[in-house]
């Protein structure tokens, strides 16, 4: 099950965020949360990165509500970004929607 992720960074939060989705993937690997795909990471124009994952399945996506590693790891996110829908991206307007490639 794939999930698109957008987090737009706070003000001044920006290495943060980066710091965070480094570890993101890794320690939802670690839980057996998601599947060995490779993610993807882009960014938008306005400075929102947007993260493809995949989970292993709806029942992976509720075990990690459950899981200390997972709280915290969400905790860090609080911190250094807002969750923002796709369709707040004006990129999402186009028909096909272009992202800079993100390498962390």
């Amino acid at each position: 099950m794939y999930v698109i992720a957008a987090y737009r960074p706070k003000k001044g939060k920006e290495r943060l965020l980066r710091e965070v989705l480094k570890d993101h993937v890794p320690i939802l690997r670690k839980e057996r949360l998601v599947t060995d795909r490779p993610p993807y990471l882009m960014r938008a124009a306005d400075g929102t990165f947007i993260e493809v994952f995949e989970w292993k399945s709806a029942a992976a996506i509720e075990a990690a509500h459950s899981k200390a590693a997972v709280q915290a790891m969400w905790a860090r996110f609080e911190v250094a970004c807002t969750y923002e829908s796709l369709v707040s991206l004006s990129e999402s307007k186009n028909m096909f929607a272009n992202f800079e490639s993100v390498e962390l």
